[in-house]
Parts: structure tokens; sequence; C-alpha cells
């Protein structure tokens, strides 16, 4: 739904980032269907057959997600500044002066307008991380997919990313976050699912899956992140 804030958790290996490489056409499903936004991810229907997109079609699609990954992948020969604005430029075909206007109140949202000018190597990865984010959300997309975006971190640089996505989260975006960290997914989030194995085994309100989980996978999984008085 737009406006909502969906945390994936579960097991390493259990399907999240493939999960959500689908959903940006970074991994081709071969089975089932996936729609964003009211239209079919990476196929057409033809007289009853599913036909691949090409991939100026599949590039078409993707601009409605921004996705923000467990690395940061910068430009490490551009500053935090061009990084954001290379998207709207090269793939949006915006202005410079418009791109740049628009970079430099993304960076300053993110609280970074004083390290525009700086490349990736002088940034810490909280700030790198942060430098991303603002880059996914200078395509303006509908829908923003997060893949443990904290899990490159060192602990002390956790929250300062955690705060970034807390505010977008509030601000109304749409996210599909796969995270770790439950203290977010109890407090920001509108439902939780825990996968394992490749598939969905509960969905719930952060206090229906926290506190009262139905499946013992999800139980186990619980008492094993959070101690045994979880």
């Amino acid at each position: 739904m737009p406006g909502e804030v969906v945390c994936i958790i579960g097991p390493s290996g259990s399907g999240k980032t493939t999960f959500l490489r689908c959903i940006n056409q970074l991994e081709r499903i071969d089975a089932g269907a996936l729609w964003v936004d009211g239209e079919l991810t990476g196929y057409r229907h033809v007289a009853g057959a599913l036909y691949p997109l090409s991939a100026a079609e599949i590039a078409r699609q993707r601009r409605v997600t921004g996705m923000v990954f467990q690395r940061f992948n910068l430009f490490p020969h551009m500053t935090a500044l061009q990084n954001v604005m290379e998207g709207p430029v090269q793939v949006l075909k915006q202005p410079a002066a418009a791109a740049r206007a628009e970079a430099t109140r993304l960076l300053d949202r993110v609280g970074l307008s004083h390290k525009a000018g700086a490349y990736p190597a002088q940034l810490s990865g909280g700030q790198q991380q942060r430098v991303a984010i603002a880059r996914s959300l200078a395509m303006s997309p509908k829908l923003m997919l997060f893949d443990e975006p904290t899990s490159a971190l060192d602990p002390e640089l956790v929250g300062e990313v955690m705060q970034v996505m807390r505010d977008l989260a509030a601000s109304g975006m749409t996210m599909l976050v796969v995270t770790h960290e439950l203290g977010f997914a109890r407090d920001a989030a509108h439902r939780v699912v825990f996968m394992d194995d490749g598939r969905v085994v509960e969905i719930g309100t952060p206090g229906e899956i926290m506190n009262g989980p139905k499946h013992p996978r999800t139980r186990h999984f619980l008492r094993t992140v959070l101690g045994p008085g979880a």
C-alpha cells in the first residue's frame, strides 16, 4: 500500500535479498508473478502467454523503485553531490542546474549538506550510506527498497542511517526493508514479514510478530536473535 513500511526479517539465506532483487529486476523470476505499482514486472501477457520484456522496458519499470544496497556502491571518482546528481542527469535527462538544486536539498535532508564536495573515500560508512539513500531518492521513486542497509556499518554508525530511514517512514515514503534491526521493524513498520527457506512463513503487525508469533519457526528465530525471554 502507498505509504506503508514493510520489514522483512529472517535468517541468512532465507531469500530476503533475492526477493528484493526480483522486485527491482536484478534477478528474473522463473515462477509466479510480481506486480509493482499495478504493473506486471519483467513480462507481458500476449494471447495468454508470457514474454520477457526488453532491457529498455525493464529499465523503464525499474525507475519506480529505488534500491539501497548493503554496500554503498557510490562512484569513487565523484563527490557526494555528483553521485546524487548522476541518475537524474543521465537517466532522467534533467538539466544540470535543476539536478544540482535537488541533490543539494536531498543531501541536506539526510544531514550531509556540509559533505557535498567530499568523495566517498573521505566519508564514513554511515555517511556513504546516507549519500546512497539520497541518490535513490533523487530518482523520485514510488517504492524504496532497502537491503540490510546497516549490515556493513560499524555499530556506532548504525543509528545515523536508521534515523534517516525513520524520517523517511514518517514522511510517508513507501518502503520495503530487509533488516536485522528488529527495533526498527518494531518501531517503524506497519507490517513485518518473516521468511525462511525462500518462503513467507508469517505476516503480521510488529506487535503480532514480535510479541505473539504463531509459527514455531518464527518463535525459534526470535528467541535466537532476542534471547530466551523474547
